[in-house]
């Protein structure tokens, strides 16, 4: 069973699995022409017990992948269907037998070290918002179901994800640059995991199949940290144009960050400024120990789609 099967990972894994040969179910809002479907609001805590009747494995993607800053109740949405509906559905899957449960997670869940290198699994800070604290939340109830009744449960925890179909801010860099309003970044030193689509679906077959997976916590890269400059060199490429050898000023864009953070129909403030130019960089080391090895890098990604 997959959930999330209709989103940017979820239909790539569908994919991968029926390659695989893999008897699928979809637990979704809508039904799905290409799936068995079980139908149904994760949101709404009313899972059908029945749907998990003679599933083996569970593979819990269902989540808002893309940043809700603006909402109002954002706090209410992240925790109800991050980690009541995780909680909710890792109950029944445990009462019917299931045999493993993955969850797809986030590099957010892991919170925030101050460090120049790049974080592993063991560096478990703070999560420095909503979206990460429940996640880590939903992290702990899954390992603890899978200890209490001897499941093999794994944690993904992928860093930004890129490829065909992608959105959010990379999303919208890409039609930016092939659009031409999108200004050219100046070299900065930051350093930015980011993982192809392509190979987190690999990634997260790996460690539902691997028994040494079972109840570990894994980062998903590409093995390479991507300053913002060079993320926009590659948009470039893609996009069949020629960077700029000249750039905006860092001193701007911090500028325009500060008249966006009181004025609200500006769509740039400092949260995006930390977006375009902060530091995410994550280690891999962990799942490179069941043997997985990243095929992709942003720019043959991109090129390939």
């Amino acid at each position: 069973m997959v959930t999330g099967g209709t989103g940017f990972i979820g239909s790539q894994l569908l994919k991968a699995l029926a390659s695989r040969k893999y008897s699928l179910c979809v637990l979704a809002r809508k039904p799905n022409a290409n799936y068995e479907t079980v139908v149904c609001n994760l949101e709404d805590g009313l899972i059908p017990e029945s749907a998990l009747d003679s599933i083996d494995i569970v593979f819990h993607l269902a989540g808002y992948a893309h940043d809700l800053a603006n909402a109002i109740n954002k706090e209410y949405i992240y925790q109800n269907l991050n980690v009541s509906a995780t909680t909710n559905l890792i109950e029944i899957a445990a009462r019917k037998g299931v045999k493993r449960f993955i969850y797809i997670s986030s590099v957010k869940a892991g919170g925030v070290i101050l460090s120049s290198r790049c974080m592993s699994e063991n560096d478990q800070g703070s999560p420095k918002d909503i979206y990460g604290s429940t996640k880590r939340e939903a992290e702990l109830k899954v390992l603890e179901f899978g200890k209490k009744f001897n499941m093999h449960v794994s944690i993904m925890r992928p860093a930004l994800v890129y490829g065909l179909g992608m959105k959010g801010n990379l999303g919208v860099m890409l039609n930016g640059v092939q659009d031409g309003w999108f200004p050219p970044l100046p070299k900065t030193n930051n350093k930015r995991s980011m993982i192809c689509v392509n190979d987190l679906v690999k990634a997260i077959i790996l460690i539902s199949e691997d028994s040494r997976a079972n109840g570990g916590i894994y980062i998903a890269t590409d093995d390479h940290q991507y300053s913002s400059r060079e993320i926009y060199e590659v948009m470039c490429k893609v996009a069949n144009k020629t960077a700029p050898k000249w750039s905006v000023p860092r001193l701007i864009f911090s500028f325009l960050a500060r008249i966006g953070d009181v004025i609200d129909f500006i769509p740039f403030n400092s949260y995006g400024y930390q977006k375009l130019f902060g530091s995410e960089c994550y280690s891999m080391e962990k799942l490179k120990k069941l043997g997985f090895k990243p095929k992709y890098n942003l720019l043959s990604s991109l090129k390939k789609s």
